[in-house]
């Protein structure tokens, strides 16, 4: 167990830990975040089922895992969470590979993208960050149920406090686009996917967590400007000061396998056995939080809403 507040690897979160027949299906896997919780999943014994928009990029990430971990048991599936039609192929792929779902880690995402729409029309960030992981999850519950006890992990983000999520408007079809606010609503839908997707399964031996890994170098800031990030680092140091805390203005960026650490843990940590529906930083449970981000009213909303936007496409 990692020290409260430490920044351990993700390696050393998973020293000691056995997943001997145990199966890890991890969604972004081909790079950053992903990449290297499949390959400290690996280390535990478990197998690993990685997902990814290209083979290409899932077998190089595959050779990687391989390379770094003696006798590391992994599968790869291709999964492009802006299709809903591909969420339901690979949906229909990994139970061949994985009867029993143990950990789905919901790590893929996009970040402060451009405007643009997902196969389905979705806006984008909405539509990868949430949508096609709330399909995907609902496709493999069967598999997460007969594990006889689950962890769905969630990325969610410090983010979501850029912007909650208008109920009214999900797909920015009424206002001028703020791909900020587009973020933090995708975020705040995952912390709310968390709490509703607890709430309906923990009788079922499934308990849902949601991750906040900090600023984590990563190829997810490809889409930024100069501008761009000096507007995150006024956000950031509106949400310090909010907190009765100073900053000196700059961004604080840890390296991938640190920034897994926490969703690593998320997965196998056994002190949170019994437990979920938690918000998870720095390997330990958080209550940094917005209270919008977590409303049970706004949850149950929200699932109704994602249930019946992809159901439109499902026909």
């Amino acid at each position: 167990m990692p020290e409260p507040g430490s920044r351990p690897t993700a390696l050393e979160v998973v020293e000691g830990v056995d997943l001997t027949g145990r199966t890890c299906v991890v969604t972004g896997a081909t790079s950053g975040l992903g990449r290297e919780s499949a390959r400290a999943l690996a280390a535990t014994g478990a197998l690993v089922v990685m997902t990814g928009r290209t083979q290409d990029a899932l077998d190089q990430a595959e050779a990687w895992v391989s390379s770094e971990v003696d006798g590391a048991l992994t599968a790869t599936v291709t999964l492009d969470l802006a299709s809903l039609r591909s969420v339901r192929d690979a949906a229909y792929e990994i139970p061949a590979i994985a009867p029993e779902i143990h950990v789905l880690m919901n790590n893929a995402g996009v970040m402060f993208t451009p405007f643009s729409r997902t196969a389905d029309g979705f806006e984008v960030q909405l539509g990868t960050n949430h949508l096609g992981h709330f399909e995907l999850t609902r496709l493999l519950t069967p598999q997460l149920v007969a594990a006889g006890g689950a962890r769905v992990v969630i990325l969610s983000s410090g983010g979501h406090v850029m912007g909650d999520l208008d109920y009214d408007d999900p797909n920015w079809e009424r206002r001028e686009y703020d791909k900020f606010v587009a973020y933090g609503a995708s975020k705040t839908a995952n912390l709310l996917h968390m709490v509703e997707l607890d709430s309906r399964l923990q009788d079922q031996g499934v308990r849902a967590f949601s991750v906040n890994p900090g600023a984590v170098a990563t190829s997810l800031a490809r889409h930024m400007s100069k501008e761009d990030f000096s507007s995150l680092r006024k956000y950031a140091a509106a949400s310090t000061a909010a907190k009765g805390e100073e900053t000196d203005g700059i961004l604080d960026f840890t390296m991938p396998d640190q920034g897994a650490a926490t969703q690593v843990w998320a997965a196998v940590g056994p002190e949170l056995e019994g437990r979920g529906s938690a918000y998870l930083e720095e390997c330990q449970v958080s209550d940094d939080v917005q209270p919008y981000a977590v409303d049970p009213d706004r949850a149950a909303r929200l699932w109704e809403l994602s249930d019946r936007l992809c159901g439109v496409v499902r026909g």
